[in-house]
């Protein structure tokens, strides 16, 4: 009686429609191939996130309907980037025919074959078929595997709980928060190690991390404990003078998403802080591990996540919110949660609601269509002013005419700085630099906070590589300094700061490619820069390369939406094919006091340090230290894989050491060299933490 009613089930639903050209041995197969090798960038239900477009239903259709089942095998076999054909030709005939299935393809008696040339809309509708009888559901989320929760017991011996005091004024040898403190500098005041004797640096020891997903962590260390995000939401500390395993907790859900790193833990009084990948807040036991209190972000089955990491101000965990880019009644939001108990005390909404303040800068879009607006970046925190600074990234789907924006409609509060209250979560003043951002060139990085004088002053730099200048009092913008070549902006007004989109720009149709330098790899991405205060400089982690974007049709329902747009690119003009550059400016000028350029992209942090060093790795495996005063290179060594996070300093027992995670995974900063200098190679795994350190008779 089942296998009659699914056999009419398959009846009704290829009536009118060809019958695919596959079997249904090749789409089981496929799905879990898909589930394997796919489904951590373009998620179980191919619904797609960021950069990883969805593979089935409308937008899926849009894009491939008048195409041929030949050319979506083609493409598959170039996924994923910089791992093109990795898979053998079986796997990716399975998984083209399991995403066929997915859009509503019928199985045929035919196998599909590399010449297989059918177009899609003939065979495809864009709606999931009806259940065939298999060993398990059409998209199945396979379970997690391993152990969870407290996986290593042990403890922290003599743990000293951390005070609000020692937040505002760290201890030299500890690095209590991403990018070290308040300000947001990533600068340390150790100076043990010296642009003198880096030379002499080695390797003291190295960990070896969770492998699979995406790493870009910051290494938090209290006391010469380090406290260390893996992927996968897990949580290790380690003996900070030897590397010893002291516990760990693998809390999960497993990530094994290309994108979406954990950048940061927090840690207050007994607890540190993870804000995990399925967008909930954990509290855990600094001394043991142990899980105290756990709350929910947001809803995870609307593709919220986070990345940001949390910051904790005056007994709040303040965190920001990722996956925004699908369409939904609510949207992205900043919030912050009792330390002690985890209830939300406060948030403040990203994307203006329709009747809220900036609400008609969306002009007529409901709420329902007004996406984007992520905070994946960590705050900074003036403890004078009582303001924390956010940046915000832009609206989606990307280009404006596939969100069916006007010209005129800013889309309060996308690629923004925010200056709120962390008491209550009101806004103080906002400053949009890029009113109705279209191109994937948002300004959601870093906010260092410097005083010149009696001057406060917050810079940020986004990806069209805009070096921005306010006063952290009211928002007034100050200045600007373009940091690479751009060719977005015709103008941008030196008394205002309010830029001018090229023509063709404002023009933009649906489907038509549109040029744009820089590519949306940035000008700047997350890596973050450092500010130096001995010599005045913030020192800045660049990137060149160029790109042609095109939009795509969206449906404009609820789950719809995402990045909506097609990219190709290019070297950047006049760069002689150097994608990472490393350049120094003057805090009070504006103006460059040096640079560097090479082939391969900075894909980590910038440390400095008062000992006149600066470090930073890249893509090709370096891990260097320049002098900060001339970029000269100074020291380097090679790693097992891709040098990629937030590098730290810290002290015990007057021993400096210099920590650094290689790891993988991540959006454009990875994949747009990997389309532009394919020649750079790395290992496929080795998310490690590598602590360096001079050796004992050296001064």
């Amino acid at each position: 009686m089942r296998t009659f009613a699914v056999a009419a089930l398959l009846v009704i639903a290829v009536q009118g429609q060809q019958r695919g050209p596959f079997t249904s041995q090749q789409a089981d197969a496929g799905r879990a191939a898909y589930q394997a090798h796919c489904a951590g960038c373009h998620l179980a239900d191919l619904a797609g996130r960021n950069e990883a477009p969805p593979l089935a239903g409308a937008n899926f259709m849009n894009i491939w309907r008048d195409r041929s089942t030949r050319e979506l095998f083609a493409h598959i076999q170039t996924m994923p980037p910089g791992s093109a054909g990795k898979l053998d030709q079986r796997t990716y005939l399975e998984v083209t025919a399991f995403i066929l299935e997915a859009n509503g393809a019928v199985q045929g008696d035919q196998p599909l074959a590399p010449a297989t040339e059918i177009a899609i809309h003939s065979i495809a509708t864009g709606r999931a078929p009806a259940r065939r009888e298999t060993s398990g559901d059409f998209i199945e989320t396979r379970p997690l595997t391993g152990l969870r929760g407290l996986t290593v017991k042990g403890e922290v011996k003599n743990y000293a709980p951390v005070t609000d005091e020692m937040l505002l004024h760290p201890d030299p040898g500890d690095w209590l928060m991403i990018r070290r403190n308040y300000q947001a500098w990533s600068y340390s005041p150790l100076a043990r190690i010296t642009n003198r004797n880096v030379q002499d640096l080695q390797l003291a020891w190295v960990w070896a991390m969770n492998d699979g997903g995406a790493s870009q962590p910051t290494p938090i260390i209290h006391n010469g404990i380090i406290y260390l995000a893996n992927t996968s939401n897990t949580v290790q500390a380690l003996d900070g003078r030897t590397g010893e395993l002291i516990w760990e907790n693998h809390i999960g859900p497993d990530a094994t998403r290309a994108y979406g790193a954990t950048r940061s833990l927090a840690i207050y009084q007994d607890k540190v802080f993870l804000a995990t990948t399925d967008a909930k807040m954990i509290a855990l036991d600094a001394r043991t591990g142990k899980v105290i209190w756990e709350t929910v972000i947001a809803d995870k089955s609307k593709g919220y996540s986070n990345t940001s990491g949390p910051i904790v101000i005056r007994g709040k965990v303040l965190q920001g919110l990722m996956g925004c880019d699908r369409y939904k009644e609510d949207g992205c939001f900043i919030s912050a949660y009792d330390a002690a108990t985890g209830k939300q005390l406060w948030k403040f909404e990203t994307v203006a609601r329709v009747g809220q303040p900036g609400g008609e800068t969306w002009g007529q879009l409901p709420n329902l269509l007004r996406a984007g607006g992520d905070t994946w970046i960590t705050g900074s925190y003036d403890p004078e002013l009582n303001l924390t600074y956010w940046g915000v990234a832009q609206a989606k789907p990307w280009m404006r005419a596939s969100r069916g924006s006007k010209v005129s409609d800013k889309a309060l509060y996308t690629s923004s700085t925010l200056a709120l209250n962390p008491d209550d979560g009101k806004l103080a003043w906002y400053f949009q630099h890029v009113p109705g951002e279209t191109l994937d060139l948002d300004e959601v990085f870093e906010r260092v906070l410097i005083d010149d004088g009696a001057q406060k002053l917050v810079f940020t730099i986004g990806k069209p590589g805009v070096l921005w200048k306010l006063d952290r009092k009211t928002g007034k913008f100050l200045g600007h300094k373009e940091t690479v070549f751009q060719n977005v902006f015709e103008h941008i007004d030196p008394l205002t700061g309010s830029p001018t989109y090229r023509s063709d720009i404002l023009e933009q149709e649906m489907g038509k490619w549109v040029q744009a330098c820089p590519s949306t790899e940035g000008g700047h991405n997350w890596q973050a820069m450092s500010y130096h205060p001995a010599t005045g400089q913030l020192i800045i982690p660049l990137s060149q390369s160029c790109m042609e974007m095109s939009g795509r049709k969206i449906d404009f329902k609820d789950g719809s939406g995402g990045t909506g747009a097609t990219r190709r690119f290019f070297e950047m003009p006049g760069s002689k094919g150097n994608i990472g550059r490393l350049a120094a400016y003057d805090v009070k000028t504006m103006k460059e006091t040096w640079s560097m350029e090479q082939r391969a992209p900075f894909l980590t942090a910038v440390l400095s340090t008062a000992g006149g060093v600066a470090f930073v790795g890249d893509l090709d495996r370096h891990f260097r230290a320049v002098d900060v005063k001339t970029g000269t290179k100074l020291w380097e060594t090679r790693l097992g894989t891709s040098v990629q996070g937030f590098p730290v300093s810290f002290s015990i027992g007057g021993k400096q050491y210099i920590a650094v995670t290689t790891g993988l995974g991540g959006g454009s900063p990875r994949n747009v060299p990997q389309a532009i200098a394919p020649e750079i190679h790395h290992p496929g795994n080795g998310n490690a933490l590598y602590v360096f350190a001079l050796p004992d008779h050296k001064p």
